[in-house]
């Protein structure tokens, strides 16, 4: 394809705006990048650890070792990393429901969590085998007009005795928010942790992991969650989820997660071990390079007066890229130009569909080597107001670049820029 030279002379007037942030981002990978060698170096991670088991998978070293590495990277106590999650929602899930009892009760102090923690969440007698469908109670505190957390009301919230678990969403989700920062987290932990020591704060993970220096745990988090089919994974495990924080915690995920005096003891791996020992290698570097593209498709819709989130030039604490249109022919365009740039299923037209977890129409761009594997370059919205649209990923600078400009074009295309 071949771009308009408004576009290119737009793209390299904002390469030349970013290079200072690129050169933060480059900095980034490589402290995370010898975190991660550090923590293999560690642990003697070796050939024989990648081999797969089947059965019971008892004994299984290189599962072992692999929950060992995680722990390490993420500054945690423990870790359960596993190819039998299907999905971010389903590892948060698991987390929740091994920690909570019912009586007890789930209090979010970031706001409604993303769309497809609904259904988990629940209503009472639902039948769904929802938290509430157990007794468990649910919460939220609603975040300020300008998306910081609201203290007072937190304060009152937490008088509730039946509150066990405070709940942290670290992304925006499809909000028009911005992300939370390892430190601002850290904030929120030692704001709960002061009125009642005893709660177990949790985090959600997801679209953070390699964005900063420092992961949750290393604030004070009890435990977090997170996908592989995400940053962890670095474009190469092709499934599965992690869990990590506090041992007892995590011992409690496993335990919903196979089966009580169970726990992370079994679980054959399915010759799924080499990819998702690679992945984490690979992630620090795969991150910084999605990083990279959402600073640039920031600061060319910047240029083209569209309004983002984050700016170009701010603190990014994840890998979503907000862009807000004006209308929905404006955001389908753009999202059908981003699948357009794809490797894989470039040919594919997306549309909006009521894709299951959702409360309205989403449109997804995800022509991806791994089924919605969203490190990889990816666009989704829903279909409602205000228009936004929420890039990620890019397995490399040079195909975000590629999207964004695609996307321009494609917009083009249709007069609308």
């Amino acid at each position: 394809m071949f771009f308009d030279n408004r576009i290119t002379e737009l793209a390299e007037q904002a390469e030349e705006r970013a290079q200072s942030r690129f050169r933060e981002i480059d900095k980034l990978i490589d402290h995370n990048q010898w975190k991660v060698i550090r923590a293999f170096q560690k642990h003697k991670v070796s050939d024989y650890h990648f081999a797969g088991s089947t059965g019971y998978g008892y004994n299984d070293r290189g599962r072992e070792v692999l929950d060992l590495v995680y722990a390490d990277v993420f500054g945690a106590e423990a870790a359960l990393v596993r190819p039998h999650f299907a999905s971010g929602t389903h590892t948060i899930s698991t987390a929740l429901f091994g920690v909570l009892r019912p009586g007890d009760k789930l209090l979010y102090i970031t706001g409604t969590p993303y769309d497809t923690l609904h259904k988990v969440i629940g209503k009472p007698g639902d039948g769904k085998g929802s938290l509430a469908d157990f007794g468990i109670g649910y919460g939220e505190v609603a975040l300020t007009s300008d998306g910081s957390p609201d203290w007072d009301a937190i304060r009152i919230a937490l008088q509730d005795g039946d509150v066990k678990v405070v709940g942290i969403q670290r992304s925006r989700g499809y909000d028009w928010r911005r992300s939370f920062t390892v430190e601002q987290i850290g904030q929120m932990v030692r704001f709960v942790k002061e009125i009642n020591p005893n709660l177990v704060v949790f985090v959600d993970n997801c679209y953070g992991e390699f964005t900063e220096e420092l992961e949750p745990p290393q604030v004070g988090v009890d435990l977090i969650a997170g996908s592989l089919i995400k940053n962890p994974g670095g474009g190469i495990a092709s499934t599965g989820g992690y869990i990590a924080g506090r041992r007892e915690l995590v011992e409690l995920a496993a335990y919903r997660h196979t089966a009580p005096g169970i726990g992370g003891e079994v679980g054959a791996m399915l010759g799924a071990t080499h990819s998702m020992y690679q992945g984490l290698f690979l992630a620090p570097h795969m991150v910084g390079q999605a990083v990279k593209g959402a600073v640039l498709a920031a600061a060319l819709f910047e240029g083209l007066g569209f309004e983002t989130s984050p700016a170009w030039n701010e603190v990014r604490t994840d890998l979503i890229q907000a862009i807000r249109f004006t209308s929905a022919e404006h955001l389908v365009t753009f999202v059908q130009g981003i699948q357009r740039a794809a490797a894989v299923d470039a040919h594919v037209v997306p549309e909006p569909w009521d894709m299951p977890g959702y409360e309205h129409p989403v449109i997804m761009a995800a022509g991806t080597f791994i089924q919605g594997g969203s490190l990889e370059l990816s666009a989704d919205a829903p279909i409602r107001e205000p228009y936004i649209a929420y890039m990620q990923g890019g397995l490399t600078y040079a195909h975000a670049k590629f999207g964004v400009l695609t996307a321009l074009q494609n917009m083009i295309n249709h007069h609308l820029l």
